[in-house]
């Protein structure tokens, strides 16, 4: 599993802590690790719930939850947003520009019912690239990975140049 909070950063690192716990619960008492949809749905509850009382502050974060589903098999990837909801994607953004992310996900998506990891890669940095168009410096991504062949959640550092020098490939660099 794993976890991204756009927003307030201490609400974020807040939130981040309780699903810890939370999935750490849920496999102890289980023996199995807690399902990217059980996660997304627990995110949903606690923030849905501070909505209702006068006393709490709403969670000022939105929330994405990536994961291996250990039951199907496959991949998942929900938003949470600060209201409680819980929405189920192919492919997302959340923060500023997220519809003009979104819009050419939606169009890159058109058709392809699955892609390689080299091909969602390629279309995530597109979809930055699209986005941060007017901007003429790099910049340096993290992208948060989980393949179906190594399940563990890591995250893959990138820096994006906006005008290649020949040779130079649109994405430079790799890390753990």
């Amino acid at each position: 599993l794993g976890m991204l909070a756009t927003g307030m950063p201490a609400d974020g690192r807040a939130l981040a802590q309780q699903a810890r716990n939370e999935a750490a619960g849920f496999r102890y008492k289980w023996g199995y690790e807690m399902p990217p949809k059980m996660l997304a749905q627990w995110l949903g509850d606690r923030a849905q719930v501070r909505t209702q009382h006068a006393g709490m502050r709403p969670y000022r974060v939105v929330a994405t939850v990536v994961g291996i589903d250990e039951e199907k098999g496959t991949p998942e990837l929900f938003t949470c947003d600060p209201a409680g909801q819980v929405l189920g994607h192919k492919a997302t953004s959340v923060g500023l520009k997220e519809q003009e992310a979104i819009e050419f996900l939606e169009e890159a998506m058109a058709g392809n019912s699955s892609l390689s990891f080299q091909e969602t890669m390629e279309m995530a940095v597109s979809a930055l690239r699209h986005v941060l168009e007017n901007n003429n410096q790099g910049h340096d991504i993290e992208v948060g990975v989980v393949r179906k062949n190594y399940p563990a959640f890591r995250t893959v550092w990138r820096r994006i140049y906006k005008s290649p020098v020949a040779g130079q490939n649109i994405l430079d660099g790799e890390g753990q």
